[in-house]
């Protein structure tokens, strides 16, 4: 579907990176008017909870959570894959604004229309 993107990340602190860039491109799309989904997996997961992005901060770039704050007012949505969160005993109590999480059922949703996906 051309009005929607998906961005999904496997990273955290492992590779602030690529982190970063994913919500660079994510911001790109929201801003272009796109449904925009990020969806967290594996080692990203951790970028659900309260405080984990605070302090990430790559050169050139917006900190972390300044890029994931503006991604969420923007009208993006964050999904966070259900098993890569209950594997890391994170809390769900403490999940940023705009998270939820979900199984692996809503990505395949949100991609069955024909959605482009970026993965970093």
């Amino acid at each position: 579907m051309a009005g929607r993107f998906c961005v999904s990340l496997t990273c955290g602190k492992n590779d602030t990176d690529k982190a970063t860039v994913a919500f660079v491109v994510a911001n790109a799309a929201v801003a272009s008017d796109k449904e925009t989904l990020v969806f967290l997996s594996i080692e990203g997961v951790r970028l659900a909870q309260q405080d984990y992005a605070d302090e990430i901060k790559e050169e050139g770039f917006a900190p972390l959570q300044e890029l994931m704050t503006n991604f969420v007012k923007g009208g993006g949505t964050i999904y966070v894959c259900s098993p890569c969160f209950k594997k890391r005993k994170l809390d769900e109590t403490k999940l940023v604004p705009g998270a939820t999480i979900v199984g692996g059922a809503k990505l395949v949703e949100f991609l069955s229309g024909g959605s482009p996906c970026v993965s970093y």
